[in-house]
């Protein structure tokens, strides 16, 4: 059964998550760690709770999402999951970062792909990969419908959606991806999503003014 933990990094308070299993086997999933400090807080997290990480995820590549991959990679071994699609936009992170006065190294390691469909297993749990796209070319979300609740990033948040005229964006693929692969989801769904508060499918059915 895998436990969620949420950490906010980095000046753009971007949700970093580690879900885990009472095996002591993690998933980091868009680590944000952009300071010393937070790279040090996800590290003693890891240690006091005595869990070893075995699988870094990214739903997509924004920098704010993957300021801390190579610092990952580094310490704990592990190469990047991602979607084929999100390649030109890893690339592309450290020139974002720049932009935005926010240097960081980026990963440079092997590559593996996600796709639609996937299923990603930790021991006996599995997240199924949900291609979303529409706020980034590749972003998928990772889905437990067994113990119901989605790791989203930047698709959907507490009334409102993920930002979409950055390079690769498209408001009208955005909404189809929350529409038929979010809306479909049973209504008591926990979102977990990359900025703010979780919220869940039938809340954002009911109150998001971007999909009423």
């Amino acid at each position: 059964m895998f436990t969620v933990k949420a950490f906010t990094f980095s000046p753009v308070q971007e949700n970093t998550y580690v879900i885990y299993n009472e095996q002591g086997h993690a998933f980091i999933i868009d680590p944000g760690c952009y300071f010393d400090e937070e790279r040090e807080e996800l590290a003693r997290f890891l240690h006091q709770n005595k869990l070893t990480p075995v699988k870094l995820l990214n739903t997509h590549c924004h920098l704010d999402h993957v300021f801390g991959n190579k610092w990952v990679h580094e310490q704990y071994g592990l190469e990047l999951h991602l979607h084929p699609n999100e390649k030109q936009v890893l690339d592309f992170a450290p020139a974002s970062g720049l932009m935005w006065n926010l240097p960081f190294d980026n990963y440079n390691g092997p590559l593996h792909w996600l796709n639609e469909g996937d299923e990603i297993l930790l021991d006996a749990d599995k997240l199924k990969i949900l291609f979303a796209p529409g706020h980034a070319p590749g972003h998928v979300c990772f889905y437990c419908e067994a113990q119901g609740f989605v790791i989203g990033g930047d698709v959907l948040f507490r009334q409102s959606i993920g930002r979409t005229d950055l390079p690769g964006g498209n408001h009208e693929t955005l909404l189809n991806s929350i529409r038929t692969q979010l809306f479909v989801l049973p209504d008591e769904t926990i979102v977990y999503s990359g900025h703010g508060q979780p919220t869940t499918i039938g809340y954002e059915k009911k109150y998001n003014p971007f999909l009423t």
